[in-house]
């Protein structure tokens, strides 16, 4: 699984900081693995620079083999909130997608 993070220019992350994503989302995803060729993760903060409580975007698009790629959003208040939202919206989302193609 190939995984891409992309940030807009108001976030700065650290590689400490995509490592440990880059981890998290390798751990969390594990048992979808080889169903996903390509996983984009895009961070963006909704409000810039103009609030005091940032609302930090979570955008991850999947890539499934022979499948059409699929996106789940996430707001939250910090990265790793909103990272860790959008991941679970991202496996329950697989999870109904996997039972539905046992169904058939």
């Amino acid at each position: 699984m190939n995984i891409q993070i992309n940030t807009d220019k108001n976030l700065t992350n650290s590689e400490e900081f995509k490592s440990w994503l880059t981890s998290l989302i390798s751990d969390e995803l594990v048992r979808y693995g080889e169903n996903i060729t390509r996983l984009e993760v895009h961070l963006s903060s909704e409000d810039g620079a103009k609030s005091r409580v940032p609302e930090i975007r979570s955008m991850i698009e999947a890539r499934l083999e022979g499948q059409q790629p699929i996106a789940v959003t996430n707001h939250s208040d910090t990265n790793e909130r909103s990272v860790t939202g959008a991941i679970e919206k991202l496996k329950s989302l697989l999870e109904t997608k996997q039972g539905r193609s046992k169904n058939y």
